[in-house]
């Protein structure tokens, strides 16, 4: 049955359950690679797996990703509950989320957690205040109080974030890419999981450097439609440096996942990229005029997500629109173990 999608029924269209990847790409098929890929540029729309990537790109073209890796920021907690801790606050005390256990998962809460959760190993999370307006439920700014380093007390007792649509505890590994090297990240940042160190090796024969930013992701849940919150980015000046010399020779900046699109636009100004670090609270809506990113490489986005506003802002409402009826028509796989999506802005493909 083909989906149609128009401006009015864009953020409402409905993903069918059996569309949620429930397991990595390397266990349904041959390896990180075996997802499905479609590539969205001025020649329309193409079918391609992920191990194609090199040929879709042009000598002088750069890749930017992000390099930071998954923590296994699930914790088990008194009461059923599950604390998934998210974002460090510039105060030190963390942004966190309180679920309900449920299976290898959890889901929402939906009411006040206690003020109080008790850790394993005699830890605690003291709720200070909720951190979102208008929603005390889900989202509170905490104090961590563990007996060791809290990263060192997450690998000892924490689990990757996992939701209802994953049937197996699949390990932290499985949430890992293969730029991942600066512990911080809540959820991986999924959109680099298909690369390869052969698919790297690939690039860089073809002339296709890659470039690195970080920007620790916060919690998703997928229940929720909200903007992102602050989250914490670095933007090296090498890496700005080789963002604008790409453009100044003509080649194209593609972004690997959201997140570095938000890292890049949050420093970037008229038509430059720039180093910086700290918290960004960009939001990027359909109106943003993208100052260095011609293009992303992402994964495929629930309804009424603003990933799909800042798609909107890369390639435009039609291109988005058209791809995302392909890719439920063609049954492509959503969520982190999931198929691809590159989209090639029409104004520099």
């Amino acid at each position: 049955m083909t989906t149609t999608m128009n401006s009015e029924t864009f953020s409402r269209f409905d993903v069918p359950q059996h569309l949620g990847a429930t397991e990595p790409a390397e266990v349904r098929g041959s390896g990180r690679d075996d997802v499905r890929m479609l590539v969205a540029g001025r020649d329309g729309l193409s079918h391609q797996r992920f191990r194609d990537l090199p040929r879709n790109l042009r000598p002088g073209d750069l890749l930017v990703v992000n390099i930071s890796a998954t923590l296994p920021a699930s914790l088990p907690a008194s009461n059923g509950l599950r604390v998934q801790v998210s974002t460090e606050a510039p105060d030190g005390n963390w942004v966190v989320e309180v679920r309900i256990a449920d299976g290898v998962a959890s889901r929402a809460l939906g009411d006040v957690p206690p003020p109080t959760l008790q850790l394993e190993g005699g830890g605690r999370v003291a709720l200070l205040r909720p951190y979102t307006d208008g929603d005390p439920g889900r989202l509170w700014l905490a104090r961590i109080e563990v007996d060791r380093p809290l990263y060192t007390y997450l690998a000892l007792h924490g689990e990757p974030i996992r939701y209802p649509y994953i049937t197996k505890p699949w390990p932290i590994e499985a949430y890992q890419t293969v730029f991942g090297t600066v512990p911080g990240s809540a959820e991986m940042p999924s959109a680099a999981r298909p690369f390869t160190h052969e698919i790297v090796t690939k690039l860089a024969v073809a002339g296709v450097p890659i470039a690195p930013i970080i920007l620790h992701t916060g919690v998703s849940s997928l229940e929720s439609d909200e903007d992102p919150y602050p989250e914490r980015y670095a933007v090296p000046e090498q890496s700005a440096r080789l963002v604008n010399t790409t453009r100044t020779a003509g080649g194209r900046v593609i972004a690997v996942g959201t997140s570095v699109v938000r890292a890049l636009e949050s420093t970037a100004a008229d038509r430059q990229a720039h180093a910086g670090r700290g918290w960004t609270d960009l939001v990027i809506a359909p109106h943003h005029d993208m100052n260095v990113v011609d293009g992303l490489i992402t994964g495929w986005h629930q309804p009424g997500s603003s990933h799909l506003a800042m798609l909107d802002a890369i390639a435009g409402h039609s291109v988005v629109t058209n791809s995302y009826s392909a890719a439920l028509e063609a049954g492509y796989k959503w969520h982190e173990f999931g198929d691809l999506h590159l989209i090639l802005s029409p104004n520099n493909t």
